[in-house]
Order: C-alpha cells, then sequence, then structure tokens
C-alpha cells in the first residue's frame, strides 16, 4: 500500500510479469534468482517468502556489502516469512548494518497489536457504556415534558374558571384596570404555587440519579394532581 516500485525476483519470468500485471499503477522492476546477491545489496528492505527448503542469504553475503544510506540508518532490513527460513538468522549479529525479522517476531507484533486492539475495544466499550448511560438519561427526562403541560394547562384552567366566577360576582364594580389587578393576581399565586412542583419535575439530563428521582416526583404531582391520561399530553403515554 502506497508503493510506487517493487522488485521482485522469483525462479520464472511469467508469474513475476503477472504478479505485476496485477498492481498496474506500481512500477515493478523483475529479476530472476541469479541477481539476488546484487539486489539485496542495492535495496533497504527485503521481503523473503520462496519455497526452498535451503538458506537463500547468509551472514557472509550481507558482511560484504556496502552500507545502506544513512536515511535508513545504515541498515538493510530483512522481512523473512518463509518456513523453512531463508535468510539466516545470525546476520541479526552484524550490529549496524543487518536486522532481520522471521515469522516469530511478526506473531510477537501481531500479539501485541491484538493486546492493544483489545485494550482499546474494551475502553472504547466503557465510553459506550457511559453514553448510553448518558443519553437514557436525556431520554427519561423528556417524560415529565408532558406532565409539565398537564399540570400547568390544569392549574390555568382553575384559575381561569375561578377568575370568571368572581368576576360574575363583582358584577360592573370593577374598573378595566381593577379586573386586570385581580386577574394578574390570580396568576401570580398560580405560578408560585407551581413553582416547587415544577421545579420538582426538572432535572439535569446528564445525571441518570437525579433524573430518576425526578421521575418517582412526576408519577407522585400525577396523582396527587389527579393528572390521567387524558389529560396528559399526547407524546409519552
Amino acid at each position: 500500500k502506497g508503493l510506487k516500485e517493487v522488485t521482485i525476483l522469483n525462479r520464472s519470468m511469467p508469474r513475476a510479469e503477472a504478479l505485476a500485471a496485477d498492481f498496474p499503477d506500481v512500477k515493478f522492476n523483475i529479476h530472476l534468482m541469479p541477481d539476488l546477491m546484487s539486489v539485496v545489496e542495492s535495496h533497504d528492505v527485503i521481503f523473503a517468502a520462496s519455497g526452498s527448503e535451503e538458506l537463500l542469504i547468509h551472514k557472509a553475503d550481507i558482511e560484504g556489502m556496502p552500507a545502506r544510506p544513512d536515511i535508513v540508518g545504515g541498515m538493510r532490513r530483512l522481512v523473512d516469512i518463509s518456513v523453512p527460513r531463508n535468510v539466516a538468522p545470525d546476520c541479526n549479529e552484524l550490529e549496524g548494518k543487518a536486522i532481520v525479522y522471521n515469522v516469530d517476531d511478526l506473531k510477537e507484533v501481531v500479539a501485541a497489536n491484538k493486546e492493544s486492539r483489545a485494550a482499546a475495544a474494551a475502553e472504547a466499550e466503557l465510553l459506550l457504556k457511559d453514553e448510553l448511560r448518558a443519553f437514557e438519561a436525556w431520554r427519561d427526562s423528556l417524560e415529565t415534558v408532558p406532565t409539565i403541560k398537564a399540570l400547568r394547562n390544569k392549574a390555568e384552567a382553575i384559575r381561569a374558571g375561578e377568575f370568571e366566577k368572581a368576576m360574575g360576582k363583582l358584577g360592573d364594580g370593577l374598573t378595566k384596570k381593577q379586573a386586570k389587578a385581580v386577574e394578574e393576581l390570580s396568576k401570580g399565586i398560580v405560578n408560585k404555587l407551581l413553582h416547587g412542583p415544577m421545579a420538582a419535575l426538572r432535572c439535569d439530563s446528564s445525571d441518570a440519579d437525579a433524573v430518576e428521582a425526578t421521575l418517582a416526583n412526576m408519577t407522585a404531582l400525577e396523582r396527587m394532581f389527579s393528572l390521567d391520561a387524558d389529560s396528559v399530553p399526547s407524546g409519552r403515554r
């Protein structure tokens, strides 16, 4: 992935050419096995994956080669995924000149990555649980909205009805200004009486415990004020 140029060594040209044809965006330099040492000498990273039963690259082969550029630390990196191995393990003794990774090394990397992914997954699971709990608390907090509306509507209906009765008894004895003052007085009394119950129906939706307590208050208020299913606006019941 991301490679622009690759060199392939193979025992036969047709198979290498077929592989190159599968990646038209990459430049392939194809060589046959007799060119192995010259290709190893001129490259920074070498992957070995042949079916050979014998070692193909020995310590002495690498030892006699010039160092690679400083940009890669002067070393050749050989990744041997062949079974049996194609690169002699003692190439690692050439400190500063070569480093060899084999199947066992790759297994350790895979295991480490797997452990890291498992830890990340566990952390993500905890975050998801926290977010789910917060979402459920927010959703449950919406349960109180219809009850708040129903309670305010019922209080307003009672207030308006009693105000009209009072105005009927007083007849034309009040000026418009006085009638307005009485109406504002009735509204003020209702609002002050509703303040406590309304506060009990509001909470921090991010606090699940607070939401639970608020839902308990909601149930109690519905019972105390006889807010049955018909008086609570649709959307919850």
